[in-house]
């Protein structure tokens, strides 16, 4: 019985130990390497085993969290196994966070170690040491070197339900909230993978994926990482989204199957046409969310693969995951597929009754069967209450609006949670007028979204400023700059619009209902301000425009 990640890596590699478990590109190594990356699943065993004796040397035993900012590079899923080995638990943090999301994170993890690449050290030791003096920081190169750990901790029995991660996600409220996910959370994305009918099916020990997606993400970590080891394929992880040279990378690396975020369609579609955009004999399909309606039928006449459309939450896992892999696709209709029968669903409108037939409704969902919440995620980290609402009536409620057709066909429509979805990026609403609110300029602020042709959405604040500040470019321009201070690229506003009053109750507070109806209204008046250029993506490539 597989226990683990681990285990099932090491099943894996007895069957296909010859075969690639891992490539990372030439393209995606030349900042530090001048030759692509490529391991067996013998050479990541080998590897694994190295990490284990180096770990255990330093007292590492289960229960333990430890951070790894090791970017989208080789190292972090041989960390994530060797660690995963001695029942341990990652959390995994993204270099472009700010320091202060940094800070958060480290500490409303409690990290015993901190584990980065050598670039990252001097800044890392310096944000644990003013959270806790008592936080072990190395680089993969130093790690052998530091003195054993003080552990209190007692081992426990190695099962299932043993923390394997914590992935922190934007919700509704400010602060990141911290997905504590099992071993079985991980497992069951494998499964769910190595199951998937039609045009998403997996051929063992064949299949060679590429990702560009962050391994601080579910997508990468769990669903493309536990695919690939629990069929014996390859994953090509690329260090980002380079739309100029995605298809040189492509086809270079042999893949067969790409993962990919509504804005990558967008953005390859405006790519000159070229004689060699049929990669109908190469890729058998790409597996993704959010491509825009109006590219999707094009992209596959052009590119000669399917867009296999669906939807899936870091909380629910791979068994409430829905897939449009099954003829008909419905092409171009936001179609994300049937609900696999492992689901319990319902929609609900916004007092928590079911809506009629054919209409919208919020999406709950549940795993059939005795335990509603197998294979989902444990808990929100020291957040009981948020959990608690979360499985309200005992189903989950994703705060995503859909419907469902005569058919048994679901359609995603929109979000009822004050979430913004950037090229993948879950954005708190609240957690970005937190931080306009710190500025002296702002008096009062809403955050909501914009569409956005390649990124899906874009954050955009309406702002009333504070008496005397001109409502001028310039000042839209510091709003921007001061935002950079506390909040990581993607959460800045890229749109501006500034406003006498913003829509209050009687409370003064916001009324959320009201600020889409003021967005519309001013969209296309001189008060709004699009500032997108003034972002800079660091997270898909300067090629990628996001």
């Amino acid at each position: 019985m597989m226990l683990s990640c681990y285990d099932q890596y090491c099943d894996t590699a007895k069957r296909y130990s010859e075969k690639d478990f891992l490539h990372i590109p030439l393209s995606a190594v030349q900042s530090y390497s001048d030759r692509a990356v490529n391991y067996t699943y013998q050479n990541g065993l080998d590897a694994t085993e190295e990490l284990i004796r180096v770990y255990t040397s330093i007292g590492i035993i289960d229960s333990t969290r430890i951070g790894l900012m090791l970017d989208n590079r080789a190292e972090f899923f041989l960390h994530f196994l060797a660690l995963n080995a001695l029942g341990c638990s990652i959390v995994p943090i993204h270099a472009q966070y700010t320091d202060e999301e940094m800070q958060y994170l480290v500490a409303h993890s409690g990290l015993k170690l901190f584990v980065c690449l050598a670039e990252y050290e001097e800044r890392v030791s310096r944000l644990c040491e003013e959270v806790d003096i008592s936080i072990l920081v190395a680089n993969t190169e130093t790690l052998s070197q530091l003195k054993p750990l003080q552990n209190t901790l007692t081992k426990s029995e190695r099962n299932l339900d043993l923390e394997a991660a914590i992935l922190y996600t934007s919700g509704t409220t400010g602060k990141p909230k911290g997905c504590v996910l099992s071993n079985r959370y991980f497992l069951s994305w494998g499964n769910w993978y190595r199951e998937m009918e039609g045009a998403a099916n997996l051929r063992l020990g064949q299949e060679r994926l590429a990702t560009p997606l962050p391994t601080n993400h579910q997508n990468a970590m769990a669903c493309s990482f536990m695919g690939m080891v629990s069929t014996g394929g390859c994953v090509i992880q690329l260090d980002r989204f380079h739309s100029s040279t995605w298809w040189d990378t492509i086809r270079a690396s042999n893949a067969t199957i790409i993962h990919y975020l509504g804005v990558m369609p967008a953005m390859l579609m405006n790519m000159p046409v070229s004689a060699q955009d049929d990669f109908g004999e190469q890729l058998r399909f790409g597996l993704g969310a959010g491509v825009d309606p109006k590219h999707h039928a094009s992209f596959e006449a052009r590119f000669g693969f399917p867009l296999v459309e669906g939807w899936a939450m870091t909380e629910t896992g791979g068994t409430a995951c829905i897939m449009a892999s099954l003829e008909p696709r419905n092409v171009g209709t936001r179609c994300i597929g049937k609900p696999p029968g492992t689901l319990d669903f319902k929609l609900v409108d916004e007092h928590g009754q079911e809506v009629d037939s054919g209409e919208p409704g919020e999406l709950l969902v549940k795993t059939r069967g005795d335990d509603p919440r197998q294979n989902f995620f444990v808990e929100y980290l020291k957040n009981p209450e948020a959990t608690a609402e979360a499985w309200d009536g005992g189903y989950f409620h994703t705060g995503d609006v859909v419907r469902v057709d005569n058919d048994g066909y679901m359609y995603f429509v929109d979000r009822r949670k004050n979430v913004i979805r950037r090229s993948g990026e879950n954005i708190s609403a609240v957690e970005v007028e937190a931080a306009l609110l710190q500025q002296d300029l702002v008096h009062s602020c809403a955050v909501t979204s914009v569409e956005d042709e390649f990124r899906g959405e874009e954050v955009l604040a309406i702002i009333k400023l504070e008496d005397q500040i001109d409502a001028s470019v310039q000042t839209a321009e510091k709003v921007i700059t001061n935002s950079r201070q506390s909040l990581a690229y993607f959460k800045v506003p890229g749109h501006v619009i500034f406003v006498q009053e913003l829509p209050v109750g009687s409370t003064q507070k916001v009324k959320r209902g009201e600020i889409k109806e003021l967005r519309d209204e001013l969209l296309n008046t001189p008060s709004h301000f699009n500032l997108c250029h003034l972002k800079k993506s660091k997270s898909l490539g300067s090629t990628s425009g996001s």
